[in-house]
């Protein structure tokens, strides 16, 4: 396997963790949202406790794939900042105003100041999967045209991205991540009643993810040719399909009848599966059909430098999530 191409597997790696990660905690905040009845302000307080001791941190596998695209693939970088250079504004504000609002609501007046603080959490919560999933619904619709040799982005800020594919994308993603939260959240408190709440809400989640996705891989005909010939075309993309499927049932399933640790691993399993899908399906490119990896990569002695230093970092890096996991999520993780 050549540099550039370890390299991009480590960003899609990272991406998937993001997404179980700090994808759960934005669906948490989607929760926040629509937390309602009797036990709404149980179901807040549920959440919160979930979220706070490692939402921060997170954030650290989003931030390698910036550095990673900036450093190692700078043309593909520099074609989707300014092509989606709206999204990805709204995508940065939402994370900013979703961490500061999550703080100032735990210490500000608890009347009023706090009802404001939670609004703009719980909708910074949604807004920004969305803005993410448009994202790479823009990347793999094909949309973002540039001159490979020059670099001269072609496209403007505006048509690669308010487009219904992304749109029904960004969609998606915010039902995928309030389906992983809930799923979550669920092994979080030992209350009968709180776990029946977020029982239903990932059932609901759940069937809404499967009516996106179809909507989704019909839109993608016209709006990403790409990716519905690399999810209906290729040479393993039945089996694939197969084994999403699976998974993806499989996981609502376990929901139903109440066995919880499964279905957190197989809605883990589901979430990775759908964004490698996403990943090979408009593979060799990194933007289609201008730029392939190989045409956006960095020198190799970039490439390689690059692969030391995550090499160091991850000594530091792996060891003390696993030790903030251990103290704050040790539980959870071993029912």
């Amino acid at each position: 396997m050549s540099v550039e191409l370890v390299v991009a597997a480590v960003i899609l790696v990272a991406l998937v963790v993001y997404s179980l990660t700090g994808g759960a905690d934005f669906g948490g905040g989607f929760w926040d949202f629509f937390a309602r009845g009797p036990r709404a302000e149980a179901q807040r307080s549920l959440i919160a406790d979930a979220i706070g001791p490692i939402w921060e941190a997170n954030h650290v596998w989003l931030i390698v794939v910036i550095v990673l695209l900036f450093a190692d693939f700078p043309k593909a970088f520099a074609a989707i900042s300014t092509a989606l250079h709206i999204p990805l504004t709204l995508m940065l504000l939402g994370i900013v105003l979703r961490g500061s609002a999550f703080v100032f609501r735990a210490y500000d007046d608890p009347d009023v100041a706090q009802k404001r603080w939670s609004l703009i959490f719980s909708v910074s919560s949604i807004v920004t999967p969305w803005m993410l999933g448009i994202t790479l619904g823009a990347v793999a619709s094909g949309s973002i045209r540039m001159d490979a040799a020059t670099g001269r982005v072609k496209t403007d800020f505006i048509s690669s991205w308010l487009a219904p594919f992304p749109i029904a994308l960004g969609l998606f993603v915010v039902a995928l991540f309030a389906y992983l939260a809930a799923i979550y959240l669920i092994l979080e408190t030992d209350d009968p009643a709180l776990k029946e709440d977020f029982r239903l809400r990932a059932i609901a989640a759940g069937i809404a993810v499967g009516g996106l996705a179809f909507v989704c891989l019909l839109l993608a005909e016209v709006g990403a040719p790409s990716l519905r010939e690399g999810l209906s075309r290729r040479w393993w993309s039945l089996s694939f399909q197969i084994a999403t499927g699976t998974v993806s049932v499989g996981a609502l399933a376990a929901v139903w009848v109440r066995i919880y640790p499964l279905a957190r691993i197989l809605a883990g399993a589901q979430v990775a599966l759908i964004i490698s899908g996403w990943a090979f399906s408009h593979f060799p490119y990194i933007l289609v059909p201008d730029l392939t990896f190989a045409q956006a990569a960095a020198p190799a002695s970039v490439l390689r430098m690059t692969l030391w230093v995550l090499g160091i970092g991850a000594v530091v890096l792996l060891p003390s999530f696993w030790y903030l996991y251990s103290i704050f999520k040790g539980r959870q993780i071993t029912r």
